[in-house]
């Protein structure tokens, strides 16, 4: 079962990068896309109905910002869209659907990187996330939490760490959220479960030569529950075409999990 995550910083303008075109090459089973920057009413046939896929799309009230979507092979049982909290929620941030006993998820968390306004609505969201984290625990369900949680977890996860300790996306406090998220919750960053490698990023900054330098931060994750902690296979950072300011992230599940759904 292979899943691929990536932030797309506007579909429209990935598609036109040939995003689509790779993604047919991929034989992926479930794509969680974010900051798709588009309702549905703005995208042509072929982006929000890709031959092939079940597609979802949650979008953000304002036009031309935030937004997930989630494609699958197999058509959901239930489509789950928020997380309750209507301020949060009309930013199009999550979007769920449920095969089975498989739950799939796309999240983007908010950045907080343009000042304290912003910072407080991450924390905020933080917490609501923390909550559908522990409710998920009791589910008795698996889950994959796919998207950009606009947090760089350890030193190991972005270049220049020691300038970014007072930065948004290396705080402290969200930080030692991951470390909660890890550690007391018991999920599983299915990357670092397989792959242990210094340099492996998923975003990079416009500004100056970060892609080429190799100068990024990991803040793209798939986040999976207790049970699916030992089916990881393999895990990719796409890089060797950009289809936005992220790479896709591809994560291979072995075949006992594809029974799972």
């Amino acid at each position: 079962m292979r899943v691929i995550s990536a932030n797309l910083n506007g579909i429209r303008s990935a598609h036109g990068k040939g995003f689509y075109r790779w993604l047919a090459r991929q034989k992926a089973d479930f794509v969680c896309l974010q900051e798709t920057k588009a309702q549905p009413d703005q995208l042509s046939n072929a982006i929000l109905s890709p031959r092939n896929w079940y597609t979802n799309f949650e979008s953000a009230e304002k036009k031309g910002y935030s937004g997930v979507a989630l494609f699958s092979r197999l058509q959901p049982d239930r489509v789950i869209r928020g997380l309750g909290d209507p301020e949060l929620d009309q930013e199009g941030r999550y979007l769920q659907i449920d095969i089975g006993n498989l739950s799939v998820a796309s999240v983007y968390f908010p950045s907080g990187s343009s000042g304290d306004l912003r910072q407080e609505a991450k924390f905020r969201f933080m917490d609501i996330f923390d909550k559908k984290l522990l409710n998920a625990n009791k589910h008795g369900r698996n889950y994959i939490f796919c998207g950009d949680w606009n947090i760089a977890h350890k030193e190991i996860d972005l270049k220049n760490w020691k300038g970014n300790r007072k930065n948004s996306g290396f705080l402290p406090r969200e930080r030692a959220w991951l470390d909660r998220v890890f550690g007391k919750l018991a999920y599983t960053d299915a990357f670092r479960a397989v792959e242990k490698r210094e340099g492996q990023y998923t975003w990079w900054s416009n500004r100056g030569n970060a892609y080429a330098n190799n100068v990024g931060w990991r803040i793209d994750y798939q986040v999976v529950s207790k049970a699916l902690k030992d089916k990881v296979t393999n895990a990719k950072i796409y890089t060797a075409k950009r289809f936005s300011d992220h790479a896709p992230l591809i994560i291979d599940y072995n075949s006992v999990a594809r029974n799972i759904v």
